[in-house]
């Protein structure tokens, strides 16, 4: 059950996250967003971090699952913005989410029993991502790059769902807050401090209050993810990833976005595989 919650509450901060960023990457480009998610994140986590001290077993195979784990936070972050910026919310949140199957995936590989049934929800969720990449071709507006969009997409979830797993595998191992805090140091040294010093990090009124709700969201969402695969990766991996479902709701209603036939049947599928390894799992 905890993990079915700490899931869940992930999908719902990674909504928040995804539907600011596909803002505000089109007003400050993807690097900046990615810069002020890692700034705000850090500003968040770090007091906490030092309150809890340093772990006595900060060294070894857990210093270099939390490594990875960061690395491939903000590698895919900066991809899910640029596919984000280029492409619609509902074009990219079903690809990008599929980073729970893809940390499924690999925890299965890593020893966790799959199952027939678990790897047909798999096929399915590829077949969803299929129909959608499929089906943007002339449905866009002129200007959108659906290709890139799909392709960004795909290298994200596949990042991320590496950086899940690495995460999951050592939830256990530090407190909370150490297993969310590396992406933002890296994502501050990596790439908020080059911009600054170079004075290329962007800001506006309009894109502040946007990237504020990106970090909080991206920071809850990793709290609420660590906290769950602690009772089990793949659980709330896949349910995490449910927040494709939630974005493209809102996107409609908020944003006016429309899918044509195809593209919903992407979106449908993909969410039923999703839902189904989710039960599975569970």
């Amino acid at each position: 059950m905890l993990a079915i919650l700490g899931g869940l509450a992930a999908a719902a901060f990674w909504t928040v996250t995804t539907l600011c960023s596909s803002r505000s990457s089109r007003i400050i480009g993807p690097v900046s967003v990615l810069a002020w998610v890692m700034i705000v994140g850090f500003v968040v986590t770090a007091p906490a971090a030092a309150i809890e001290g340093v772990p006595t077993n900060l060294h070894g195979s857990v210093l270099a699952w939390l490594v990875l784990s960061g690395v491939c936070n903000v590698g895919g972050l900066l991809f899910a913005y640029e596919a984000l910026r280029i492409g619609k919310i509902g074009l990219a949140s079903p690809i990008i989410s599929t980073e729970g199957a893809v940390a499924a995936v690999i925890a299965v590989i890593a020893g966790e029993a799959l199952g027939l049934p678990r790897g047909v929800t798999l096929v399915l969720i590829v077949l969803g991502i299929v129909a959608v990449a499929a089906g943007s071709a002339g449905e866009e507006a002129p200007g959108h790059h659906d290709l890139k969009a799909a392709l960004c997409a795909g290298t994200a979830a596949l990042t991320f769902g590496l950086g899940l797993y690495s995460t999951g595998r050592v939830s256990n191992e530090v407190p909370l807050v150490w297993a969310v805090l590396p992406p933002r140091v890296i994502g501050v040294v990596v790439v908020a401090i080059p911009l600054i010093v170079s004075r290329r990090l962007r800001l506006t009124r309009r894109a502040a209050l946007l990237v504020a709700g990106s970090g909080l969201g991206e920071v809850g969402g990793y709290f609420a993810y660590a906290f769950g695969a602690r009772h089990g990766i793949a659980v709330t991996a896949v349910l995490g990833s449910q927040f494709a479902v939630l974005a493209a709701i809102v996107a409609y209603f908020l944003f006016g976005e429309k899918l044509g036939r195809l593209r919903i049947a992407g979106v449908a599928l993909t969410a039923i595989g999703v839902a189904l390894l989710s039960a599975l799992q569970a």
